[in-house]
């Protein structure tokens, strides 16, 4: 018999706790979550902050050879006010989910426990990775779906869509709230139920200071991505005809690489593809700004569809000339963004960088864009909604 959960009830006084599920590591590399967590612990000196990140996949690791991450599974961050609290979760996943069908359970009743020992008060549960939906019903906190991306349109296998379906109906139904960040994710969401509309932003401030050129960065014209590196998102194929159209400029790919071995080793024949990998969140403007020609060879599918993607609003702050598929986020900024079909992407690309290697960069041409702080705001007045709502416990 599973052991009863406990309550979470027994915090300091006056406060009140966030317990965010993300799908992104908690890092350099600053997603959507972590942003707007962080920006909410700023504005409520009384709100203390648990960050989960998805689990450390255990058998996945020993599949592929690779070390085990031994890192603890709660560690204490500094939060940004005296007597505040934070704490980052890392659990373990011992079994794949096909051998273990209620893995998903398991591991939300581990998880409330591990809450419940950090002594937190008056939760309020922000999922945004719908492995967490048995949480829900686990414990009925006030609860927010915050939908990001469709996965059920990703590349993923049959078992695990229909296992994300089933999440995702659940979660949809049974939280207080949902919030989405694009108006394709508010038509599917919302078809059964009201949703809340919270885009995405920028740090438009880190935009404004002077040009620093990152030095690792190749000496001459280039064209530069900005983005993870996934085959749900890069067209891998359009990047090699793109390099191939550089005649020997460098195509410089900023951002973690989820790519397969396989399109990696195409990116690499190239010759001209610079894989830089990661980089901090405060540089990523920096690797922007200095590029002569920013592209964003994305797919067309009804994922990218669903997305509101981060990076249109780093294009249009940075406003340096931007070549991108006509994807979500894009078609409707305007110069110096433009987006082209993927048949005349690469010609167009190289036309760009040759231009820049006659004549010198382009003037930068910033867009008008929101900033996070604003974005921090409506997800706060949603949080703070849903915290009224206070449903009883099962």
């Amino acid at each position: 018999m599973a052991r009863p959960l406990p309550p979470v009830v027994n915090g300091p006084p006056d406060r009140w706790t966030v317990v965010a599920c993300s799908l992104e590591r908690r890092g350099p590399v600053r997603r959507r979550i972590q942003v707007i967590a962080d920006g909410i612990q700023e504005r409520h000196p009384e709100a203390d902050l648990v960050f989960v990140e998805p689990a450390v996949d255990v058998p996945h690791a020993l599949l592929r050879g690779t070390a085990v991450e031994r890192s603890p599974e709660v560690t204490t961050e500094v939060a940004p006010h005296p007597g505040q609290r934070r704490w980052l979760v890392r659990p373990r996943k011992w079994l794949p989910r096909a051998v273990a069908p209620a893995a998903d359970r398991r591991a939300a009743r581990r998880l409330v426990r591990t809450v419940g020992s950090l002594a937190v008060a008056d939760p309020v549960l922000w999922i945004n990775d719908a492995h967490a939906a048995p949480l829900v019903d686990l414990v009925r906190w006030p609860a927010v779906y915050d939908v990001t991306d469709d996965w059920l349109h990703a590349s993923v296998t049959p078992r695990e869509r229909r296992r994300l379906v089933r999440a995702d109906a659940a979660l949809v139904a049974g939280c207080d709230a949902v919030v989405v960040c694009s108006p394709a994710l508010a038509a599917t969401r919302g078809a059964a139920r009201p949703v809340d509309l919270v885009p995405n932003g920028v740090d438009v401030a880190s935009y404004a200071r002077p040009v620093r050129r990152p030095g690792d960065l190749p000496a001459g014209p280039l064209a530069l991505y900005a983005g993870t590196l996934h085959e749900d998102r890069l067209d891998v194929d359009l990047c090699v005809r793109t390099a191939a159209a550089l005649a020997g400029a460098p195509l410089v790919l900023v951002g973690p690489d989820s790519l397969s071995p396989h399109s990696r080793r195409r990116l690499d024949a190239a010759g001209n593809v610079v894989r830089a990998g990661p980089r901090p969140f405060g540089e990523v403007p920096d690797y922007l700004r200095a590029a002569d020609v920013v592209v964003v060879p994305h797919v067309v599918t009804p994922f990218t569809e669903s997305l509101d993607p981060i990076k249109a609003y780093e294009c249009a702050a940075a406003g340096r000339p931007t070549v991108a598929t006509p994807v979500a986020g894009f078609r409707q900024l305007g110069p110096p963004v433009e987006t082209v079909e993927p048949d005349g992407f690469p010609g167009r690309v190289a036309a760009l960088v040759d231009e820049a290697a006659r004549r010198g960069p382009a003037p930068a041409r910033p867009l008008p864009v929101a900033d996070w702080d604003e974005r921090v705001g409506a997800f706060d007045a949603v949080v703070a909604r849903v915290r009224r709502s206070r449903r009883p416990a099962p």
